[in-house]
């Protein structure tokens, strides 16, 4: 079973940097190395995507050095600490560990294994991968490892989503710009640059994607546009710099692959993300696209108005914005509702009927939720998430294994609450005179 992050709590927990040591026949790989070993590689590889954390990695850590002593010679094996390098393991779509990927004659076109966690299954599933392979190429069907190499320049070689720069267009385009920038300064005749061009190529098309054009790759031809190459000092080829709004620029001295770039962009992205929306639960769309689109959806259940009033309610949600804002890295979805108007919903989260305001972190894809069990409060609030973004925390199904039904509701106006009105009762009719005035 995949361990996923943040919702079922691993066994073991073990202060440890790393499951693999340079003794080992596994071959660690990072955001520098993993393009060179990895991607322009003419082997099958088999990499494991991990944490040091996870009592299920550590389990499989064993097994996975068996597979790669025996395969060694004829398949790579590889790992990466995905908690460390948590840009490499998100390039690859990984959301739990461990994941195990096979990498074959398109490296582009990673395989997930869904095979057994014993050294015997692992060796069998590469086997058989590398009998397809061979086959594959002795038809002359896949062109060899060099097809995904080829894929890889041909996409790369693509300069669509670089921006090319002038003196001219320079302040107007980067300057003035919210969006953060990534510039290369390069000369035509330098080699190195020719050897950048297609990983810049490549990673301006994945960045823009990624953060929705929020992170921009541009290039300016610094043997032409000399003033820009005065105004910036460059010296040598390629220099790439950072724009950001309202601050000096700096250099990237990061690595020149497309994955090194990439990881930067969006740590970038990241850092000058705004924080995600708060959104309360006003009908069952609002749920479903915010806890479908996020990991996680971390849902707020906040007293009546009336216990509260603006005041009382508007400081809840002003904690929720904090603790929003402090991990909005994680890309969580974030809403509220208020007490008994969603009562299915309270009730499927083991909220229902007591203890406002109360909070749980669900994940839809699993259907399963962890509840708060400290205090709303920032510093509760924040053990709870930070638990739950190392893997920690108990958790239990949702009720009915689905969400139950939504009830579309009004939007709070902002407003204290207000008692409803009571009918007059009309007491006209009654003589008190009748009344026997001992009992008055």
């Amino acid at each position: 079973l995949l361990f996923i992050v943040g919702t079922v709590s691993c066994t073991l927990f073990l202060a440890v940097n790393g499951l693999y040591s340079a003794s080992d026949d596994v071959i660690e790989l990072t955001p520098t190395n993993f393009n060179k070993e990895v991607i322009q590689s003419e082997s099958l590889w088999l990499v494991e995507f991990y944490a040091p954390w996870c009592g299920h990695c550590q389990r499989l850590t064993p097994e996975w050095k068996k597979a790669a002593t025996a395969l060694k010679g004829v398949v790579k094996v590889g790992a990466v600490d995905a908690d460390k390098h948590q840009s490499l393991g998100g390039q690859y779509g990984v959301r739990g560990f461990p994941t195990i990927k096979i990498f074959g004659a398109n490296k582009n076109k990673a395989e997930d294994y869904q095979g057994g966690r014993t050294s015997d299954a692992i060796v069998d599933a590469a086997l058989s991968a590398l009998r397809t392979l061979v086959k594959e190429r002795l038809s002359g069907r896949s062109g060899g490892y060099s097809s995904g190499k080829q894929s890889r320049e041909s996409r790369g070689g693509d300069k669509k989503d670089v921006i090319e720069l002038t003196d001219d267009s320079f302040d107007k385009n980067v300057i003035n710009s919210d969006d953060v920038w990534m510039v290369e300064f390069y000369a035509p005749w330098c080699g190195h640059c020719k050897n950048l061009e297609p990983e810049w190529a490549a990673a301006a098309t994945e960045v823009k994607e990624q953060t929705k054009g929020k992170v921009k790759l541009a290039a300016v031809d610094a043997t032409v546009n000399q003033m820009l190459a005065s105004r910036y000092g460059i010296r040598g080829f390629p220099t790439i710099k950072i724009f950001q709004k309202g601050e000096d620029p700096v250099d990237y001295d990061g690595g020149r692959t497309r994955s090194d770039i990439i990881a930067r962009a969006l740590d970038l992205f990241s850092d000058n993300a705004p924080p995600p929306e708060l959104l309360e639960i006003i009908s069952e769309d609002v749920l479903k696209s915010t806890c479908d689109a996020h990991q996680l959806c971390i849902i707020s259940v906040l007293p009546h108005i009336l216990d509260t009033g603006a005041s009382g309610r508007n400081s809840y949600l002003d904690v929720m914005l904090k603790m929003a804002e402090k991990y909005k890295k994680k890309m969580w979805g974030w809403l509220w509702t208020e007490a008994g108007a969603q009562s299915d919903l309270e009730s499927s989260l083991g909220i229902g009927g007591f203890g406002y305001p109360a909070m749980a972190a669900v994940n839809a894809r699993k259907m399963k939720f962890a509840l708060l069990k400290g205090s709303f409060s920032e510093q509760g609030i924040n053990e709870f998430l930070r638990e739950l973004s190392v893997g920690r925390g108990s958790t239990a199904p949702v009720g009915g294994g689905a969400f139950p039904k939504i009830h579309s509701v009004e939007p709070w106006d902002g407003k204290d609450g207000e008692l409803p009105v009571e009918d007059d009762i009309d007491l006209s009719d009654v003589n008190l005179d009748d009344w026997d005035k001992d009992e008055l």
